[in-house]
C-alpha cells in the first residue's frame, strides 16, 4: 500500500491499534478487528477500508482529513462510510462537505450521525459503541466499545438443560446481557473526561492523551485548555485497571527522548508495564 501518512502500530492480544497522534499535528486511530477508527486529523491510505469513524471533536488536528477520506471511498467505489460526530457540529460539518464537494467537483457521500453523551450504536451483534462526555475547549466526546454477551441468569444456573429449555419455551427470558468494555478512547480532555467515566479505567485498552509532561508546566492552565499532564496519571495510577494504556497527543514542544525521560522518571514501572507511549 501507499505510505502517504505516518502511523504506528501495536498488537495487543487480538487487537491491533494503529495511528498517530501529536498535538496540533494530527490524531487518527483505528482498530481493524473492531472495524472502527477514531478521529480523522489525517487519513493514511491504508485506513481507507475502515467503514466507521467516531469523531471526538472538531479541532483541525482531529477532523481535517474527513473530506479526503470520504472522497477516497467514493473514488474507489466503496460504500459510503458512517461518521459519528458531536451533535453540535452536525450542521457545520455538512456545510464543510458541501463546500468541498463544490471545490473538488466530486460527491461527498457519507452517513453523518449526530451523537450526544449517553448515545449508543450497534457496531455488530457483539459490539456496541457508546459516547460519553469529555472536557475540552470545544464540546467533545469520548467513546467506549463494549462487547456484549448473553449469560444465564443466576436463578436458572442450577437447573438442567431441559428445564431451562422449557422455561425459555414458556416465554420467560432466561439470559441477561453482560457488557465488557473492550476499548476506550478519550480524545482530547482534561482529567475530568476520565474521572467522570469509570468504564474508561476498566476497558481492556485505553487510548488517551498526555499532552504535557514537563514539571514546569502548570496543571491548572493545562486543565483549563482541556488537556492532561503526566502528573494527572501519577495521581491516578491506582485507578487504571486496563491491560494496556496508550498515551499520545504529546505537545510538539517536546522531543521523544524528553517525553520518555520525564515519564519514566515519574512512573519508573510504567504502570506495571501497561503504559505505552505513542512515540
Amino acid at each position: 500500500m501507499l505510505d502517504n501518512s505516518p502511523f504506528l502500530s501495536l498488537q495487543h492480544k487480538d487487537l491491533t491499534i494503529e495511528g498517530y497522534s501529536r498535538a496540533a499535528v494530527q490524531s487518527c486511530w483505528r482498530i481493524p478487528e473492531l472495524k472502527i477508527g477514531f478521529d480523522l486529523g489525517a487519513q493514511p491510505w491504508d485506513f481507507m477500508g475502515t467503514p466507521v469513524w467516531a469523531i471526538s471533536h472538531t479541532h483541525l488536528d482531529h477532523i481535517a482529513a474527513l473530506p479526503v477520506y470520504v472522497a477516497r471511498r467514493r473514488m474507489m467505489k466503496m460504500d459510503p462510510p458512517t461518521i459519528y460526530i458531536p451533535e453540535h457540529s452536525r450542521e457545520l460539518v455538512e456545510h464543510l462537505l458541501k463546500v468541498m464537494q463544490r471545490l473538488d467537483r466530486g460527491r461527498q457521500t457519507c452517513e453523518l450521525v449526530s451523537v450526544r453523551p449517553g448515545d449508543e450504536f450497534e457496531l455488530s451483534r457483539e459490539l456496541v459503541l457508546s459516547a460519553v462526555a469529555t472536557r475540552h475547549t470545544v464540546p467533545s466526546l469520548g467513546y467506549i466499545v463494549w462487547e456484549r454477551r448473553k449469560k444465564l441468569k443466576a436463578e436458572f444456573q442450577d437447573l438442567r438443560g431441559d428445564q431451562i429449555r422449557d422455561i425459555r419455551l414458556s416465554g420467560v427470558e432466561v439470559s441477561e446481557e453482560r457488557r465488557i468494555p473492550v476499548l476506550a478512547y478519550t480524545g482530547d480532555t482534561s482529567p475530568e473526561g476520565l474521572d467522570a467515566n469509570p468504564a474508561m479505567y476498566e476497558a481492556r485498552v485505553l487510548i488517551t492523551e498526555m499532552s504535557f509532561v514537563a514539571p514546569g508546566h502548570r496543571r491548572e492552565k493545562i486543565h483549563k485548555h482541556g488537556h492532561m499532564h503526566l502528573d494527572d496519571f501519577v495521581q491516578r495510577q491506582n485507578k487504571f485497571q486496563n491491560e494496556l494504556i496508550i498515551a499520545g497527543h504529546f505537545s510538539t514542544r517536546y522531543h521523544d527522548k524528553q517525553i520518555a525521560h520525564y515519564v519514566r522518571r515519574a512512573l519508573p514501572d510504567m504502570l506495571g508495564g501497561r503504559l505505552h507511549l505513542w512515540l
